[in-house]
């Protein structure tokens, strides 16, 4: 799949957004793969100034609403880390078969990793108004 045709395009005003696993594998079922997005966000919201106003954390997929002075940079950190820090986890627990599906996932052109977690891009929508915030 190729990037995401949604962009970030003022990072200091709210957005809504869909990070998703590739493949939509179901890896959010364990507390402990969640446990690792809380953390990312955290994190981002004592250090990058990440205003989180709510998110829905589903088996294979997330939507949140933020904003930060540089939301475009937190979103590939979060998505970063968390990938990393989730294979991490997959690994230590010798979850072999979606580790496998994972190692599938990666494009062949991606020689600086093993594993693909998060789909291409983020699907972005801007908060435009009070309204669109309900």
């Amino acid at each position: 799949m190729g990037r995401s045709r949604y962009l970030i395009t003022e990072a200091d005003k709210p957005h809504c957004m869909t990070c998703t696993v590739v493949e939509w594998l179901a890896v959010f079922t364990r507390p402990e793969t969640v446990q690792i997005v809380l953390d990312s966000w955290q994190y981002q919201r004592r250090h990058a100034g990440l205003k989180l106003y709510g998110y829905v954390i589903l088996e294979n997929h997330l939507h949140f609403i933020a904003q930060a002075p540089e939301l475009d940079k937190c979103v590939a950190g979060f998505k970063a880390y968390t990938a990393r820090r989730i294979i991490d986890h997959l690994q230590r627990q010798q979850a072999e078969r979606l580790l496998q599906r994972l190692h599938f996932a990666k494009a062949a052109h991606k020689r600086d990793r093993e594993y693909q977690f998060w789909q291409e891009g983020v699907h972005a929508e801007m908060i435009l108004n009070e309204a669109m915030m309900r």
